[in-house]
């Protein structure tokens, strides 16, 4: 089998690498191509790689390209996981929104659209070669983000993709360490949209335990300074991304004085990729965890696995709503429990969400319909509709403003 990676300049890639040595035993691949645009984080990062999988003993070809054609030719499954503009994009998308008086951040808000705009586009055309080159019914997993508009952009062109996120297997981790068992023991009941989920349910050794650790480990998940008293109030357990919506004007002030994330993760990486260039480095360095993406290896292989062997296996993953959430239309872009096979993943079914939830999740759900019309369409108008409906915009002054700012 043979897996391509889209966008393996990526510092995550050296963590996928070290995830699909571990599935080994289950999956089984052949070839492992890796490409990107940047020929010098290709070449580091390949070469960590490439020192990574001779130390695992892995037996199979690496290729290491900047043509896509050559990464895609026969491919199986398609990862794609590519920053259209690097992290000076992303700085942008973090600091003009708050010029309007908008939170800024990558994915959420104007900075998402800003992101979607510029990346949608681009994946598309990717996922065409992928259609013309790779293996009969090859799979395009998408990491990029914002995830849920882009696989939507991706099943509205007609692709055989699913959408991965990292948030639901990072609530995993953590509950099942709080725990003391181990992860496999544990699985959250996480819907919603990309980046805009709640925890209703988590299931230890299949019996609902989420109102016990409300009551008794609340602190620790209440993530990103959200207020327990909020966990308490809603049952449930809110994404980090909440906080934007939840905490908005608190969040706006903070950005308006500490340093942007962005500016973060680019010294991380130039951090990282100095590390990736030591030739004696053989193994994910402990660095890599700060960059975020925490567990992104174990969600992306846990996926691929399910779908190879047909294991019918339960993952939280971005899919077609297909009238599983009440209120939502069955072509917008959930994300939720699925059981994962060689078709595809199925959602499992889902009680309604609750009015305080669903209210919020229609008002984003109208926002990416509009964002992803607009990426393919490249229509300004549309995107300022988007911005329109989207709760930390909703204004045409602001929303107006950013679509010339941003587009």
């Amino acid at each position: 089998m043979k897996l391509a990676v889209i966008g393996a300049g990526s510092t995550y890639t050296p963590e996928l690498v070290s995830g699909l040595s571990r599935e080994r035993d289950r999956i089984e691949i052949g070839e492992l191509a890796l490409h990107d645009v940047d020929a010098e984080r290709r070449e580091v990062v390949g070469g960590l790689a490439q020192r990574m999988l001779d130390k695992q003993g892995y037996a199979g070809g690496l290729t290491v390209t900047g043509e896509l054609d050559r990464a895609l030719e026969g491919a199986d499954f398609v990862l794609i996981q590519i920053r259209v503009g690097g992290q000076a994009a992303r700085l942008r998308d973090e600091t003009i929104p708050l010029a309007c008086g908008c939170i800024g951040q990558e994915t959420t808000g104007a900075g998402g659209l800003g992101k979607a705009l510029r990346t949608v586009p681009v994946v598309l055309e990717i996922a065409e070669r992928v259609r013309e080159l790779a293996a009969p019914g090859a799979w395009i997993v998408d990491f990029t983000n914002p995830v849920g508009i882009v696989t939507r952009a991706l099943l509205d062109a007609g692709h055989r993709a699913i959408g991965l996120c990292n948030v639901a297997i990072g609530f995993q981790r953590e509950i099942a360490k709080a725990l003391g068992v181990e992860p496999n023991r544990v699985a959250v009941d996480q819907v919603g949209l990309n980046h805009l989920t709640w925890i209703r349910a988590v299931h230890f050794d299949g019996r609902d335990v989420l109102a016990e650790l409300l009551d008794e480990r609340i602190e620790a998940l209440a993530a990103a300074d959200l207020p327990p008293e909020l966990l308490r109030e809603l049952g449930v357990v809110p994404s980090y991304y909440l906080r934007y919506f939840y905490l908005e004007d608190k969040v706006l002030a903070e950005q308006r004085t500490e340093r942007p994330r962005a500016e973060e993760v680019a010294e991380i990486e130039r951090e990282l990729l100095e590390m990736y260039r030591d030739p004696g480095l053989n193994e994910k360095p402990a660095l890599l965890e700060r960059r975020g993406g925490a567990f992104y290896s174990e969600a992306a292989t846990q996926l691929v696995t399910a779908l190879a062997s047909d294991s019918g296996a339960v993952q939280v993953v971005d899919v077609r709503n297909g009238g599983t959430l009440a209120g939502l239309v069955d072509d917008d872009v959930v994300e939720l429990p699925a059981r994962v096979g060689a078709n595809g993943a199925e959602p499992l079914p889902q009680a309604p969400l609750a009015p305080e939830l669903l209210g919020l999740v229609q008002h984003v759900a109208a926002y990416e319909r509009l964002a992803a019309s607009a990426a393919v369409s490249g229509d300004r108008e549309q995107a300022t509709r988007a911005l329109l409906a989207h709760p930390l915009v909703g204004q045409w002054p602001k929303s107006s403003e950013l679509v010339e700012l941003l587009a």
